[in-house]
């Protein structure tokens, strides 16, 4: 049923393109038709991927499949890792089970894994056709050229910076708007490894997440093209015609190449996404201690998160969220910003679910699915260097606007979400609950000062 929540959303929407619209290189040359059919687009999508029952079933596999993946995956890790993958017989006693779903053994190889069935579809050409046939639609309903539109494509399932390599011949020769809307579409949606990590880390405290992680990678493209189009407006006469034999192909000689070359493009992006973590998380503790020194206000010491969620709480209203959660979703929205959305996925995931409304935490989703981030900044520069290095001061100087715009794009696809009505969403399924903890036989005593960090995220 449509409730004041729903009618809420919209000020969402008219807040994300009215940001893009007043920091627009050209004003007056609002896309109109693009900003109309790109909404209707994402709303006929959420409305058709939730409301018919093909489809609807269709997701709800989706999340099996991602708990089928998750568990081939980990006996694998387990394989490798032995008990400290907390897979097996332990060999200490357990005073709290949830302190193994560990970040590193849980998340991280599935994103291997994913990588590596993904160079072997598009090795089987079932990923190609697909993705082709996205770049189609991009290209007949937001009018896309080509070499655009399956860079926009490739972009939902490869990601940011991969996605662009099936154009890199033809990317000196895009047009300023071209290029900003390839950064800012690689900024608004996730690649397809970190979809299936995204949906492992909430499918214990949202139901049928992976239904929702999907689906927000996808309507979050539209969004993109839409607000990249507004800051930077279309210019028809900077457009060169497409060469076919810019457009390349990526190919691997067999299965098994597909799979190594896979495996070994999946190692640098758990590698790179550690690394980051790491950093981001250490730099924002080193200055929550600095912070620390001034005191508590309000009965609480300052932090970056309360600073965060101060700031952010007004935009988090807006996407339909209630005022009693906009600080807590707010304070996700910025940690999304600044600290990665992998950090804000799992701190939501830490939230008990009697703290945050289901709605709300529907939203989030929506809202933290996309790479605009500081990481990613330095990302896509670095990777843009390489495929265009000609461009790389252009790119530069527009990097930081399509950042801005990526964020925009999710928080406009979770004001949309907000907008639908709240019933179509309760065909999903809730999560069964977890199986009790086995009784473990110990073999060394057990520590009582151990425990895992308080920000790792706890399975309930």
């Amino acid at each position: 049923m449509f409730g004041l929540e729903n009618a809420q959303s919209l000020v969402g929407v008219a807040l994300a393109i009215g940001i893009c619209w007043a920091l627009s290189e050209n004003r007056r040359a609002f896309p109109w038709k693009l900003a109309i059919g790109a909404v209707l687009v994402q709303a006929v999508l959420v409305l058709a991927l939730f409301g018919l029952p093909a489809l609807r079933a269709g997701l709800q596999e989706v999340g099996h499949a991602v708990d089928g993946l998750s568990s081939s995956t980990q006996a694998g890790v387990a394989f490798v890792f032995g008990f400290l993958a907390g897979s097996g017989d332990q060999r200490y006693n357990l005073t709290n089970p949830g302190a193994l779903f560990v970040f590193a053994f849980r998340v991280l190889p599935v994103i291997l894994v994913v990588c590596a069935l993904a160079a072997l579809l598009w090795h089987w050409r079932i990923l190609r056709w697909i993705t082709q046939g996205f770049g189609v639609v991009f290209s007949k309903t937001m009018g896309l050229r080509g070499p655009p539109a399956l860079a926009t494509a490739a972009t939902v399932f490869m990601g940011q910076v991969e996605g662009p390599i099936f154009i890199r011949s033809y990317l000196p020769s895009l047009s300023r708007s071209e290029l900003f809307m390839l950064l800012a579409v690689g900024m608004s949606c996730v690649s397809g490894s970190t979809m299936v990590a995204y949906a492992t880390i909430l499918k214990d405290v949202l139901p049928n997440a992976a239904s929702h992680v999907l689906t927000a990678s996808i309507i979050s493209a539209p969004a993109g093209v839409l607000l990249a189009r507004i800051l930077v407006p279309r210019v028809p006469d900077e457009e060169v015609e497409a060469d076919a034999e810019a457009v390349k192909d990526k190919t691997y000689d067999s299965s098994v190449d597909a799979l190594i070359k896979g495996t070994s493009d999946g190692l640098s992006i758990v590698l790179n996404v550690a690394a980051t973590l790491i950093v981001f998380v250490a730099l924002v503790a080193m200055v929550n201690g600095l912070l620390g020194m001034l005191g508590n206000v309000a009965g609480a010491p300052i932090s970056v998160e309360r600073i965060l969620g101060i700031v952010f709480a007004p935009l988090a209203w807006a996407l339909g969220i209630k005022w009693a959660d906009a600080p807590t979703a707010g304070s996700l929205l910025g940690v999304k910003l600044v600290l990665t959305e992998f950090t804000a996925f799992i701190r939501m995931s830490a939230i008990p679910t009697t703290a945050l409304d289901e709605r709300t935490r529907m939203i989030m989703t929506y809202a933290l699915c996309g790479f605009a981030n500081i990481a990613s900044v330095g990302i896509n520069v670095a990777g843009y260097s390489v495929l265009a290095p000609e461009r790389r001061a252009e790119i530069m100087g527009m990097v930081w606007k399509a950042m801005m715009a990526g964020f925009l794009a999710t928080c406009l696809t979770a004001s949309v979400v907000g907008v639908m009505f709240t019933s179509l969403f309760a065909h999903t399924p809730k999560p069964p609950a977890p199986a009790p903890a086995p009784v473990l036989k110990p073999t060394l005593a057990p520590n009582p000062a151990s425990g895992p960090p308080a920000d790792l995220p706890v399975k309930p």
